[in-house]
């Protein structure tokens, strides 16, 4: 398989920089009518792929919202990773693991092995035992087709005390996992696999992204308070690798097809908008002029 880097730069190119987050909050489930349960998740799951799976290059499941189902959540999760697959979807499973040795090693077996049932094309990580730790995690992406994207600069408020610290070389925690990713990433072309994860609601921080040569996943745009513009302020002109993420600004629009349609192509727009203006070489993608036009209606 090619490398996710490659595949993603492909993605991006045909259907534009958004990744549509799929969080089944309870709340989200009631507000459509599906019931906060196993059936209203699998239903919730399958009109956002049935709508959206052939609009955005990405799709961002957050496995919690599944996992707390137990075993048959687990299952809804499953089958919407093949249904994303099968509307050609490139699939970034939202798990945030991170620990050492064997336990992720095991990690890496259960998302980045093609055997496996839970089998996706990246999945988000946790640094925070070392940069290091995650390299069973890495290898086995790299060796794959696949894409790991560690946690860099967090926007939940407790995030600075630890990624903004300083190690002994001046650096700040999260510059250190910026580095330590573009020196994974060196040499790949068109873009590296292993991505950063930096918050669209971070602001300006100081830190240095031009070297990273790999994508950076940008959650935030819309509920949790930031918006397209923000990614030029926060990523400054380093906006070529950015993905901007959403999930309820998009979702809550549903469950009609239509509204989640219209909804989808207002986030891709405004976003598209600032990214194409930072990157002269973004191919810019072609959208449902219909959909589009009624988008930027709402």
């Amino acid at each position: 398989m090619d490398p996710f880097g490659a595949r993603l730069h492909e993605a991006v190119a045909k259907r534009g920089p958004l990744c549509i987050g799929i969080d089944p909050h309870a709340s989200l489930l009631t507000r459509w009518g599906y019931g906060d349960d196993v059936d209203g998740l699998a239903r919730f799951s399958r009109t956002v792929v049935d709508t959206l799976g052939d609009f955005a290059a990405v799709f961002k499941p957050q496995s919690a919202f599944y996992e707390r189902f137990g075993a048959q959540g687990i299952a809804v999760l499953e089958s919407t990773i093949r249904q994303l697959r099968a509307a050609g979807a490139l699939i970034l499973l939202d798990v945030k693991r991170g620990d050492v040795g064997s336990t992720v090693q095991a990690y890496a077996d259960a998302y980045l092995n093609p055997s496996s049932p839970m089998y996706v094309d990246a999945v988000t990580a946790s640094p925070y035992p070392g940069f290091g730790a995650l390299r069973p995690m890495i290898d086995m992406a790299l060796m794959n087709g696949g894409g790991v994207f560690v946690l860099a600069l967090t926007s939940n408020p407790e995030g600075p005390s630890v990624q903004h610290a300083r190690t002994p070389d001046g650096r700040t925690v999260g510059q250190l996992m910026i580095d330590e990713i573009s020196q994974v990433n060196a040499g790949a072309y068109p873009l590296g696999s292993i991505g950063a994860v930096v918050g669209a609601t971070v602001g300006e921080t100081g830190h240095d992204f031009t070297l990273i040569n790999g994508p950076i996943l940008a959650p935030g745009i819309g509920a949790q308070g930031a918006s397209a513009a923000d990614l030029r302020r926060v990523f400054g002109t380093s906006l070529s690798g950015v993905l901007p993420a959403a999930s309820r600004e998009i979702l809550s629009a549903g469950p009609e097809p239509d509204d989640l349609r219209r909804a989808a192509a207002k986030v891709h727009s405004a976003c598209q908008d600032i990214l194409a203006g930072g990157a002269d070489d973004q191919v810019r993608p072609m959208v449902d002029p219909g959909v589009a036009e009624t988008g930027a209606d709402r």
